[in-house]
This record gives structure tokens, sequence and C-alpha cells, in this order.
């Protein structure tokens, strides 16, 4: 339990900038309720609520990715970790203390999502429990991509990899704003190659209650989360190294 400590000291860090946290909570609900008006006007089945506010959620989780590379990132410029280096803790300790903080901010802008969505017709029932379960490995996906980024680049460098970039690519890639059938081709098989569409197209089936059809889905992101999270711990420990 040494990195409990560390992630005490990064749960503050993290409350001292609350500019940042009200934007990554209210920036996605702008989309929402923005779509949901279109909805209303112009009827799509793509934004029907229920369609709609999975993605959304996804989408609003990209931003922890940018929370968490910036922690880490400005840790390291400032030589923070240099002096923490001294202490016992290991690169897995660092990661999980970076990690925990994030993780009920994560789930808690996912129920901010879904609050929303109810107030503009989403029917409350166990789904979105079992949705908002589904989104924890894509939480922590996007905080591993954070992490990693964060012991890779400095802070400004992270600020355009996990704020622009990736928040596009999330953005663009998993089939919330279009149908990539619609386009097809490379693009589509690109799309279906990244995590983000299936952590959409998992949520969406749990919203529907159809909890069979969130696999092999599911299987994707969690495979992605791993996967980036044993990277993030690797070249943390190459840093400590260094």
């Amino acid at each position: 339990m040494r990195f409990m400590a560390f992630a005490s000291r990064t749960t503050k860090e993290i409350l001292r900038d609350p500019l940042n946290l009200i934007f990554g909570l209210g920036f996605p609900l702008v989309i929402l309720f923005l779509l949901s008006f279109i909805q209303s006007n112009i009827p799509v089945d793509l934004f029907e609520i229920k369609h709609l506010s999975p993605g959304i959620a996804v989408f609003g989780l990209s931003f922890i990715s940018l929370f968490s590379g910036m922690l880490i990132a400005k840790d390291r410029t400032t030589s923070f970790l240099m002096r923490m280096f001294a202490s016992p803790l290991s690169a897995s300790d660092f990661i999980l203390g970076y990690t925990l903080p994030l993780l009920p901010m994560a789930i808690l802008q996912s129920m901010v999502c879904f609050i929303a969505a109810i107030i503009l017709g989403l029917t409350f029932n166990i789904n979105i429990l079992m949705a908002l379960v589904v989104l924890i490995p894509t939480a922590v996906l996007f905080i591993g991509i954070g992490l990693l980024a964060g012991s890779i680049f400095n802070d400004k460098v992270v600020g355009g990899v996990c704020g622009a970039l990736l928040t596009n690519l999330s953005a663009w890639l998993s089939g919330t704003w279009f149908d990539l059938n619609l386009v097809g081709g490379t693009f589509k098989a690109i799309a279906e190659a990244m995590p983000f569409v299936h952590a959409v197209d998992a949520a969406r089936a749990a919203i529907n209650g159809n909890y069979a059809n969130m696999f092999p889905d599911l299987w994707w992101v969690i495979g992605y989360a791993v996967v980036i999270m044993v990277a993030g711990i690797w070249v943390f420990r190459m840093r400590m190294k260094g």
C-alpha cells in the first residue's frame, strides 16, 4: 500500500486545478445537448439519446488522458519525480498512484453524462449501471495513454498529443458522429483496429441490454488497456533508471 500516500498527493494536485475538471465534465455535456437539440428538430437515428449517450461518454473520457499526461509530465519537468525516486516506490507504485485518483474522476464524468442523458429522455434502468461498469476499462485505457505520453514527452507536447490529437482520434474513429459504414474502406478498417469504436459499441450494447453483444468489443478495450498500462510502467521504469 505504499502507493496510497502518493495517490493522496496526486488527488490534491488534481483538485488544485478545478477549471480543467469543469471543462472535462462540461464540454461533452454541451455536445450532448447540442446534438440532442438537432435530433429534436431533424430526427437522425444516430443522434437518438440511447445511441448517442454512450459515444459521448467515451468521448468525454478522452479528456482524462490530458489530465493524466499533464500530471506526470509536469512532475518530470519540475524535478519532483527526481526527488521522489529516492523513495522506496517502484514504477508500478508510481503508475498506480497516478491512476487511482483519476479513475473515480472518470467514473464521475460518465455518471454525469448519463444523468444528462436521462434528463434528455434516456430511460433509467439497470442497463445504465452496466454501461458504467463497461466504461471502466475504457477509462483505464485513456488514463494509461496519458501516463505513457507523460512519461515520454514534456507537458507542452503532451498538451498536443493528448489534447488535440487523441480527442480528435477518439471522436472520428469511434463511430459517435457518423456511421463508419458510410465511409467504409481503409478508414473503417483503421477505426476497427483501434479501441475507440469497440468501446462505444460495447457501451451501446450495455445500454440496450444486449449483454452478450458486448463481446468481443469489450475484450478489444481490455486488451488495449492492459498493453498500454504495461507499456507505461515499462517506459516509466526506464525513465527511473535514466
